[in-house]
């Protein structure tokens, strides 16, 4: 039997009344972090939209910061960014962030802590 937690959208309402998601991994690593949405609709379409295009390669953008650190973009088929990784060490490791994403997001829960 696996210890290992299920994969989760934290759903939060900022501090400017904004609202925002983040999905954790498993392991309960942050593996992606949403754009500020104005409402809370608005965020439950962001995770959709996370479901919708997480399994579509072209929907990552492969970056890098200005300290050279790889990182990635989420947009939707319509070009919007979604949400942005964290920095990685390496493009392996950035390589490892967007197969947790593909592997988890479709079946993700949503833990809403807005209310």
């Amino acid at each position: 039997m696996s210890l290992e937690m299920a994969a989760k959208y934290i759903l939060k309402k900022s501090s400017n009344g904004k609202f925002h998601f983040n999905l954790k991994s498993g392991n309960g690593q942050v593996i992606l972090q949403s754009q500020m949405y104005a409402d809370k609709a608005s965020a439950k379409k962001g995770i959709q939209s996370t479901q919708k295009n997480c399994l579509n390669d072209q929907c990552f953008d492969r970056l890098s910061s200005s300290k050279q650190q790889p990182y990635f973009v989420l947009k939707s088929k319509n070009t919007q960014v979604i949400g942005q990784s964290q920095m990685y060490k390496s493009t392996a490791s950035m390589n490892k962030g967007i197969a947790a994403i593909k592997r988890c997001a479709c079946d993700a829960l949503i833990e809403d802590q807005t209310v």
